[in-house]
C-alpha cells in the first residue's frame, strides 16, 4: 500500500511526533509498504510530490532536518494566521488523498484533537486511529471528565481555570495541567500557594485553560487498548519526580515494567477501566489510557491518549510485546483495524 506517515506539525509535541512518525515509517517499508513520512505543517515542494511514495530516503536524516525547523515553526504559524493560509504545508492534502491509508503519528494540538480527522473525513482520506468526535473528546481533559465521570469512572476530582480567573480554595498538594496538552507538557505539583502560583504561570503560558485536581498519591500505570481489547498494564516508576516529558522521552529516566508487578484482580480492573474510557467516549482502533493506584488500591483514570506514541521508549510497543506482538506487527495490526472501518 502506499502510506503517508503524517508526524510534525505545531503542537508542542512536534519533535515527538516526528520521532513516532521516522520509527512508523521505517517498520512499515519493512513490512513491504510504499511509505514516506511528510510534515503535516511543512509538507513539500512539488519536485518531490511524484517520487514521494516510491523514494527510500533517508527516514532519521529527515526527521533530524525537520526537527531544526521547530524553532522556526511559531513565527510561521503568525504569519500563516495573519495572512488566513491554510493550516497544511504544500502538497499534504494532495498526497493525502493519493495515498491508500494514512498513518497519523501527530501528537497534541492540530493532530490529536480531532480537527485532521474531521478534514479528512470530508474529503474521503482514509486514516488510522479514532474518528474526529472520540479524539476531541479525549484531548480535552475538562470535556473527557464531563463525559467519563457520569459513567461511572473513577478520576481525581478537579475543577477547571481560565485564564483571569482564582479560586477561593485550594487544597493542596495539587496538581496543575494545560487542558488539552499532552506528553505531561506544563503539568506541576503544587505543595503550597507560591508553588500553585508558579504552577498556574508554566501553564496558562500553554493554553488559556487549565485543569487543578486533586493529588492522588499513588503508583502510575498506563493500560493500552487494541481494537477494544486491554493489553498488560504496564508500570512507570520515574527515577526521580513525576513521569513529566523528561522522564517519557529520556531514556534510562524510568523503570517501566510489564505486566505490572501488581495482584492479578486489580490489573484487570485497570484493564476494565481502560476498555470502559474508550468505549464511554467512543475511541477505536487504539488508545492508551493512563491510571493511579493509590494506597489503599483505589484506581483513578486521568486521561485517554487516542495517538499514543511510538518512540524507542514509548509504552503501547512494550505492552503489545508481552503478549507477542512485534513493533511491525503492531504498526501493520493498525494499518488493519483501521482499513475495516472503511469496509
Amino acid at each position: 500500500m502506499r502510506i503517508v506517515v503524517l508526524a510534525g506539525g505545531t503542537s508542542t509535541e512536534r519533535d515527538v511526533s516526528l520521532v513516532t512518525g521516522y520509527r512508523v515509517c521505517e517498520s512499515l517499508r519493512r513490512n513491504g509498504h510504499e511509505a514516506n513520512m511528510l510534515d503535516i505543517f511543512l509538507g513539500v515542494d512539488d519536485s518531490e510530490v511524484k517520487t514521494f511514495f516510491t523514494e527510500k530516503n533517508d527516514l532519521g536524516e529527515l526527521s533530524d532536518n525537520l526537527k531544526k525547523k521547530t524553532a522556526d515553526i511559531p513565527a510561521e504559524v503568525k504569519r500563516r494566521t495573519e495572512a488566513r493560509e491554510s493550516f497544511f504545508g504544500r502538497n499534504v492534502l494532495e498526497l493525502c488523498k493519493e495515498a491508500d491509508m494514512v498513518f497519523m503519528g501527530l501528537h497534541g494540538s492540530n493532530g490529536e484533537d480531532g480537527k485532521v480527522q474531521a478534514t479528512f473525513d470530508l474529503l474521503g482520506i482514509r486514516y488510522t486511529g479514532t474518528d474526529y468526535l472520540s479524539s476531541a473528546i479525549s484531548m480535552s481533559k475538562e470535556l473527557a471528565k464531563k463525559v467519563l465521570v457520569p459513567e461511572g469512572i473513577p478520576m481525581p476530582k478537579g475543577v477547571t481555570l481560565h485564564k483571569g480567573h482564582k479560586i477561593e480554595y485550594v487544597p493542596f498538594p495539587c496538581v496543575v495541567k494545560p487542558c488539552c496538552g499532552g506528553s505531561s507538557v506544563g503539568v506541576s505539583i503544587a505543595h503550597n500557594e507560591k508553588e500553585f502560583e508558579d504552577a498556574l504561570d508554566e501553564a496558562f503560558s500553554y493554553e488559556d485553560t487549565v485543569l487543578v485536581e486533586e493529588f492522588v498519591d499513588g503508583r502510575e500505570f498506563s493500560v493500552a487498548v487494541l481494537d477494544g481489547k486491554a493489553l498488560p498494564v504496564i508500570e512507570i516508576e520515574p527515577l526521580e519526580g513525576f513521569y513529566d516529558y523528561k522522564n517519557k522521552y529520556k531514556a534510562g529516566s524510568t523503570k517501566e515494567t510489564c505486566p505490572a508487578n501488581i495482584p492479578e484482580d486489580i490489573a484487570s480492573q485497570m484493564q476494565f477501566w481502560a476498555e470502559k474510557c474508550c468505549q464511554a467516549a467512543g475511541v477505536t482502533t487504539y488508545a492508551r489510557v493512563d491510571e493511579l493506584l493509590d494506597k489503599n488500591n483505589n484506581i483513578f483514570c486521568l486521561e485517554i491518549n487516542t495517538l499514543p506514541g511510538m518512540t524507542d521508549t514509548s509504552l503501547i510497543p512494550q505492552e503489545a510485546a508481552v503478549v507477542g506482538i512485534s513493533y511491525d506487527e503492531l504498526t501493520e495490526k493498525i494499518i488493519e483495524i483501521s482499513l475495516a472501518k472503511y469496509e
